[in-house]
């Protein structure tokens, strides 16, 4: 009951050792995911602003695509400093907002656009699975911030329902999602869906800017837990507003890194998919099962304990062959990158 984070639950299933571990984790994902926003933000830009010309003195080296990203993130990075949990969440609802707003344009797409829904779909392509894996767990890895989301929740009891009915509606979209990349772009579909779209419709318009503004309201909730944490474990002689300066200030100087690397790795899919498979997994699959089993052991029935012992062993085989897989790919595109 005392428990307020993943770390929290981490500690009390394995003492400091699960704690550090599980944070560890969760701010590599916290980490990696911004870095894999910034690249969608920055991709999008490109298209949605394509023709324009930007150069400022004194950094000749930077294309006007990075320079528009720089100056998008920047526009974000205020909301880093922002400390109430239901401002963020408000803030949060404008990215769902903007995600069925691209889902409403592929589907319109579909409908009433150019392009023919006349692909074939294969049933399965088995030797892709390590590859991929990375990318399905990370779109249920939110776990690290459901014991916040439970604290802040007004009726705490009503968290179960409210998964439910959220990770129905996700598993929705993405397999109306899916289908119509699949069945729109084939095997040429972009990493990112907006990019495949028809560039001179309107609607194509609507749907990357929605992808641009997406990041750009993400920034904040994924940061939550870090900055939570960061001020728990600052001295109680330092008032809120020394609180308040230091936690933004870390946040802007992590923006600024995962700036730069985004810019400098811009493979948006390899980046995701490296994710899902190196940290997500332990996180959605590994680590709550461990915990669970180690904090209900007196009471777990077998058939129960033999469940989470498959999920971990489910999760780790398929977090190291999707790590190693996609780590081999996100090599491979670098080197090619380089070489060109």
């Amino acid at each position: 009951p005392k428990s307020e984070s993943f770390a929290d639950i981490g500690e009390n299933a394995f003492g400091r050792k699960g704690r550090v571990l599980t944070a560890t984790f969760i701010y590599i994902e916290i980490f990696m995911a911004l870095v894999s926003y910034t690249i969608s933000l920055h991709d999008n830009l490109i298209t949605v602003l394509s023709g324009t010309q930007i150069k400022l003195p004194g950094v000749p080296n930077l294309h006007t695509s990075q320079l528009i990203t720089v100056v998008a993130v920047l526009i974000a990075l205020p909301s880093l400093w922002l400390r109430d949990l239901s401002s963020i969440s408000f803030l949060s609802s404008g990215g769902i907002l903007m995600s069925l707003v691209i889902f409403i344009s592929v589907v319109c797409t579909a409908a009433f656009g150019s392009v023919e829904a006349n692909h074939s779909i294969p049933f399965l392509h088995a030797k892709n699975i390590p590859a991929i894996s990375g990318l399905y767990i990370y779109s249920y890895a939110g776990h690290f911030v459901f014991p916040n989301l439970y604290k802040a929740m007004k009726d705490p009891s009503k968290f179960t329902k409210v998964s439910i009915v959220s990770f129905a509606a996700c598993t929705l979209l993405y397999t109306a999602l899916a289908f119509l990349g699949a069945k729109m772009f084939g095997p040429e579909v972009n990493p990112q869906i907006t990019l495949s779209l028809p560039r001179h419709h309107f609607i194509t318009k609507i749907a990357l800017w929605a992808t641009v503004l997406t990041p750009m309201t993400k920034y904040a909730l994924e940061f939550a837990p870090f900055a939570i944490q960061l001020e728990n474990n600052l001295p109680d002689s330092l008032s809120s507003r020394m609180k308040l300066i230091i936690r933004g200030f870390v946040g802007s100087i992590l923006l600024l890194v995962i700036l730069s690397l985004a810019l400098s790795v811009p493979y948006f899919e390899h980046v995701l998919s490296l994710t899902g498979s190196l940290v997500s997994v332990c996180i959605c699959m590994t680590f709550p099962s461990a915990f669970y089993i180690k904090l209900s052991w007196p009471h777990i029935s077998k058939p129960v304990l033999i469940l989470n012992l498959f999920l971990i062993a489910f999760g780790s085989i398929l977090g190291v062959l999707g790590t190693i897989s996609s780590a081999k790919m996100l090599i491979k595109t670098l080197l090619r990158a380089h070489s060109t």
